[in-house]
């Protein structure tokens, strides 16, 4: 190599002082310009030695061209039949990315070794193009008298993993058996990783195993395959036992850590490879700081997320994404805000994650001003294009109430996939548009895109809200022609809707079906008994939660306590309390508010106070429950005490005025009653259907029939037959026979099929002794198939 070495050099001198130039590198010009005298007297060897070391150097601005023209010199010096220069000359085209010469050369080698054909393995796998490096493999297998050893034998591995390839792979994991270099740590790497890749976890770790020398690559990949499978206790357990090695773990090993800990939401585990971190000293390396801000996100740990990212001098794009990513993620939505408007001051260009994130935080603040500045960011960095970005344009427009908006993205899309089709139906069924879902739906599936669990999640919401029992059983029908399985999301979602359209036993055969249920699923069970008041129903399923490894939240026991509360049953509302400050949410405002409501229907009002007053945050819904308690019990002077003093601290709403209206009716505070109805528009609210009725039964308590009548007239709507009911009911209190009759027959004309309107009205003919009117409203009721409703009794 020094002769060599000093041969080049007097080429050089040589070259330089007749000024000659070939346009090479000037290590290339002595041997290749034919006109140097030098090269005359050379001999075959020095020549060959040279061209060797140019090869091996290979320094150029145009690497092809310069290796052309040294494998144009080697022909002409009658080399092509030198194996290792051919070699030199294959592995140099390999390196310059020429795979057409090199397969040229390759084709015309009288002589191939082993190096060649890894050469070309190895060439063709990085170049992506597995099947022509296995095609190459296959023929040095059959044709050569040589046999692939360890260097050879990774990259046909790599060329199955990128070609998925089980059946090949297998094969070859055979081949390496058969041939001793199973216990290669370089072979075996491979195979692991090709195993991993393939989703055969169990088969990687069994090569793993078998490795007697493991590299820290080996541990990584083994590592991460763990993560990455949803297995992460095993990954972290492999992690104790590498502790235990001479290999440490680099920073690829600790990010399929971290994610590992992310998964199981295993702080602790994280906090130790953070600890691992800095006594190391590795602390400064971006990648592994993002991996452990993007950790202690996802573990809900957003702060000390945000301390990590302050604290970072070198922060890339990666950083800026992964904090504004962790608040999205967190319902962070405003901070996530403030991060990106900061983001971009500073002049960094967010990418197409970026861009996605921040997306899903204007929309949940449904900050439609902010979102259009975001797309109009995408459409000038050419962002806009990227499916996952359209998708979040789409789901944005959508929770912003912009519809016209997000559809005008969804038809600017030339390929639609599942995710777009379900952010638009989710959309449409978020404003109850259940005809433009549904035609949507049907575009999805004249488009043959294959919907997902969540698309018929989507579609229930709105047939709940519509309670359209039929819609909601041709989803379900769907669910299973389609083949699938009822996960948390859809199952909950089909007990939902059922218990609304008062199918309870559906509801329930669903929740029994479910191999899976989470709290949310039980809940939903919860709420549907207590909805359609089978109320001891929910308290047996209590029992059965109990026996499972669920535990109840602040929504399991509102749920429950409304139970105890259909019931009349303040024992079992005093032992869910009890077991409510057991857990410690006595403070939540959806129990106190169902306890303070259970102690009201159980005749307990001092205990109903107490939970009121012990509440230091009073939400509308906690005053509106205390008014009620207190309206409900007659005690009318309380409740407008109440009322005043909420409105002295929150708004009033709907509800709250169908209580203080109540409280009048029942105490006769007609004066106060029409006052407070007169007010409700200064405060936002149009009166409805509760509000006239409880004003109709004021009137009609006091005795003013005739003004009770004049103010239904007055209706901005047509009166329903509870309006009726409630004239017809103060009439028959009243012993006016004629308006009362007037009363029933509106009552009768606005609902044939109510049975209380007919009843009413016969007690009223029965009273004055007219029993052929109440024959003849038997009568009526009997012709029209009405069927008063049977009495029952708990006794």
């Amino acid at each position: 190599m020094r002769n060599s070495a000093l041969h080049l050099r007097h080429y050089h001198k040589s070259i330089s002082s007749k000024q000659q130039s070939l346009n090479f590198s000037s290590s290339a010009s002595p041997v290749l310009a034919s006109q140097n005298p030098c090269l005359r007297i050379q001999t075959l060897q020095t020549h060959r030695l040279a061209l060797v070391n140019l090869l091996q150097l290979g320094v150029s601005d145009k690497p092809i061209l310069f290796f052309k023209r040294i494998h144009a010199q080697i022909l002409a010096s009658g080399f092509q039949e030198d194996v290792f220069l051919a070699n030199l000359l294959l592995d140099s085209y390999k390196k310059s990315g020429s795979i057409v010469y090199a397969r040229k050369l390759f084709d015309r080698m009288p002589e191939r070794s082993s190096v060649t054909w890894s050469s070309m393995v190895s060439m063709y796998t990085k170049h992506g193009k597995s099947e022509e490096a296995l095609k190459v493999f296959s023929e040095f297998h059959r044709s050569s008298d040589g046999r692939p050893n360890e260097y050879t034998l990774p990259s046909v591995i790599r060329a199955c993993t990128q070609f998925g390839g089980v059946d090949q792979g297998a094969q070859v994991h055979c081949f390496v058996v058969k041939t001793g270099f199973d216990l290669e740590v370089f072979v075996g790497t491979s195979l692991i990783d090709f195993y991993v890749k393939m989703g055969d976890i169990e088969e990687a770790r069994l090569i793993f195993d078998g490795l007697k020398v493991k590299s820290a690559v080996t541990w990584t990949i083994v590592i991460a395959g763990y993560a990455k499978s949803g297995r992460s206790e095993a990954a972290l357990k492999l992690f104790y036992y590498m502790r235990d090695t001479d290999v440490l773990p680099d920073k690829y090993v600790l990010s399929a850590l971290l994610t590992a800990c992310s998964a199981l939401k295993f702080i602790g585990g994280g906090k130790q490879i953070h600890a691992h971190v800095l006594r190391r000293g590795t602390e400064m390396d971006v990648s592994v700081v993002n991996v452990l801000i993007d950790f202690y996100t996802k573990c809900g740990q957003v702060q000390a997320g945000h301390r990590l990212f302050d604290k970072m001098v070198d922060k890339d794009l990666i950083s800026w994404t992964t904090m504004i990513a962790g608040y999205m993620q967190n319902s962070m939505h405003m901070e996530a805000v403030k991060l990106f408007s900061e983001m971009t001051r500073l002049g960094w260009k967010p990418d197409g994650y970026g861009c996605s994130s921040i997306l899903t935080s204007c929309g949940s603040l449904e900050a439609l001003k902010h979102g259009r500045g975001v797309h109009a960011y995408t459409i000038r960095v050419d962002l806009v294009y990227e499916y996952y970005v359209k998708n979040g344009l789409i789901d944005m427009y959508a929770k912003c109430n912009s519809l016209t908006d997000a559809r005008r993205v969804f038809d600017s899309m030339t390929d639609h996939n599942v995710v777009s089709y379900n952010a638009m139906i989710e959309g449409y069924s978020r404003q109850d548009k259940v005809a433009e879902a549904l035609d949507l739906f049907n575009l999805m599936r004249l488009k043959l895109v294959q919907p997902s669990i969540l698309t018929f999640v989507s579609l229930l919401g709105v047939s709940a809200a519509l309670l359209t029992l039929e819609l909601s059983l041709q989803i379900h029908g769907l669910t299973t022609k389609y083949g699938l399985s009822l996960d948390i999301f859809a199952g909950s979602a089909l007990i939902d809707v059922y218990s609304k359209c008062s199918c309870i036993r559906e509801a329930k055969l669903v929740f029994e079906e479910m191999n899976e249920k989470d709290i949310v699923v039980w809940n939903a069970m919860f709420c549907g008994y207590a909805q359609q008041s089978e109320s001891e129903e929910a308290l047996k399923l209590y029992s059965q939660l109990q026996l499972s490894r669920q535990n109840p939240n602040e929504f399991t026991f509102a749920s429950l306590i409304s139970a105890a509360s259909n019931l009349a049953s303040i024992q079992h509302g005093q032992q869910f309390h009890n077991q409510v400050i057991k857990v410690g949410l006595e403070n939540d405002h959806f129990v106190t508010n169902a306890l303070v409501d259970m102690y009201s229907k159980c005749g307990s009002i001092k205990e109903a106070r107490k939970i009121f007053d012990s509440k230091t945050l009073k939400d509308v819904a906690c005053w509106n429950s205390i008014i009620s308690t207190y309206a409900h019990h007659g005690e009318a002077e309380e409740a407008l005490l109440m009322f005043g003093r909420m409105m002295e601290e929150i708004k009033p709403n709907y509800i709250t005025f169908v209580g203080v209206l109540s409280a009048c009716s029942h105490a006769g505070l007609v004066e106060d009653g029409l006052h407070h109805f007169e007010s409700m528009p200064l405060f936002g609210i149009e009166p409805g259907i509760e509000h006239y009725s409880c004003i109709v039964s004021l009137l009609g308590r006091a005795g003013k029939l005739s003004e009770a009548k004049e103010f239904i007239g007055k209706m901005p709507m047509k009166p329903p037959a509870i309006i009726w009911r409630s004239l017809l009911s103060a009439c028959t209190a009243a012993g006016n026979v004629e308006l009362g009759i007037y009363a029933a027959e509106m009552a009768i004309l606005s609902d044939p099929m109510d049975s209380g309107s007919y009843i009413l009205l016969s007690n009223i003919y029965a009273s004055e002794g007219m029993w052929d009117d109440v024959k003849r409203v038997r009568e009526k009721m009997e012709y029209n198939g009405v069927v008063k409703e049977t009495g029952r009794s708990w006794f």
